[in-house]
């Protein structure tokens, strides 16, 4: 017993010891780290409980059970250094079989000047970096009080000349619970979600940049000035993201609805952190709904540029239960100022 104890020491020491080692800077395609869906990212990014419609497929797979009707999204989101994020997607419906989605997200860095050792302040030519993440989506509910849903992804980052590719794939569960429902209801009462996000293939990236001659012999005269070379980079990983979080409904009514969500959230390539909001909705009487929102990310987050984050969103019940929606989020990023987003979703 006491070697025992002296091992599962050693292991919590360790433990401990490595919880201050992030692997900052380790993995490629950061983009995926970003939260989609003005929503959510105006909730504090919390949304691996009570995300809804399309962008949901990025928060937890799970939450697409719970769209029972087609729908299309659209989100613009400029980053910063006149970095833009857009992200496409859409839910189709199956009676007794469950709900699919196909979504697109692109981040594109703009054209920056080519430069080299010899002409470090520019060339004259310019190039383009640009990634993009295509994911097929299917999400079920085994039971009234329990889903689940899996994503496969295609991902794709493109330097130039050069380019890398990787499969990934995102698994998802919801649990509802009776506990503090206000209606008595599982589908009103606490809710645990939980997500694994970019579980797949490393990244290398190949290309004609890459090439390069080289003189194997620079001190012997022959002819090995233009012996062809190509730099071989290492593989890169994901990041990969493991949400849990839980979400509650603690007033139901009618006329006024408040839902608050808490998510952990340990990534690959950074210390553990927690993502807060909470949403108001004033449901119109058949009209729509007008939402108010606001939370907290990268809550506990060393040395975190992230805040507060807050927004808003209108939603216009249409003829024949079709519906337009519009939600804006901003967040806080320090020195680096605000950044917006803007979702447009039309459901049918």
């Amino acid at each position: 017993m006491r070697r025992f104890h002296i091992i599962i020491l050693f292991f919590a020491l360790n433990i401990v010891s490595a919880q201050n080692i992030y692997r900052y800077g380790s993995t490629a395609v950061n983009f995926l780290e970003i939260g989609v869906g003005s929503a959510n990212a105006a909730m504090g990014d919390a949304g691996v409980t009570f995300a809804d419609g399309p962008t949901s497929v990025y928060w937890n797979p799970a939450a697409l059970a719970f769209v029972e009707r087609n729908e299309n999204a659209f989100m613009k989101q400029p980053w910063v250094l006149d970095i833009n994020m857009m992200f496409v997607g859409s839910t189709i419906h199956v009676k007794r079989l469950g709900t699919f989605a196909f979504s697109l997200t692109h981040m594109g860095y703009g054209d920056m000047e080519v430069t080299t050792m010899a002409q470090q302040e520019g060339t004259g030519e310019q190039f383009a970096a640009n990634e993009f993440s295509a994911a097929l989506t299917y999400s079920r509910k085994i039971a009234q009080w329990f889903s689940f849903g899996v994503s496969a992804k295609l991902i794709n980052s493109k330097i130039w000349h050069s380019s890398a590719k990787a499969f990934a794939i995102d698994l998802g569960a919801i649990v509802n619970t009776e506990f503090l429902s206000p209606t008595g209801s599982k589908e009103d009462g606490l809710r645990i979600g939980m997500s694994i996000s970019n579980y797949g293939t490393r990244l290398k990236y190949d290309g004609i940049d890459l090439l390069n001659p080289i003189d194997i012999s620079p001190y012997e005269d022959g002819n090995y000035a233009d012996v062809p070379g190509q730099f071989r980079p290492n593989q890169w990983e994901l990041p990969l993201l493991f949400r849990i979080g839980i979400g509650l409904k603690p007033i139901y009514s009618e006329l006024h609805r408040l839902t608050i969500a808490v998510d952990a959230v340990h990534p690959n390539n950074n210390a553990e952190y927690i993502n807060m909001g909470g949403q108001y909705e004033f449901r119109m009487a058949g009209r729509g709904s007008l939402y108010l929102r606001s939370g907290y990310k990268s809550l506990y987050m060393p040395d975190s540029q992230f805040g507060m984050t807050y927004g808003g969103g209108l939603k216009i019940n249409l003829m024949g239960n079709q519906s337009f929606q519009i939600d804006y989020a901003h967040r806080s990023m320090d020195i680096f100022g605000g950044l917006n987003s803007y979702t447009i979703s039309i459901a049918f």
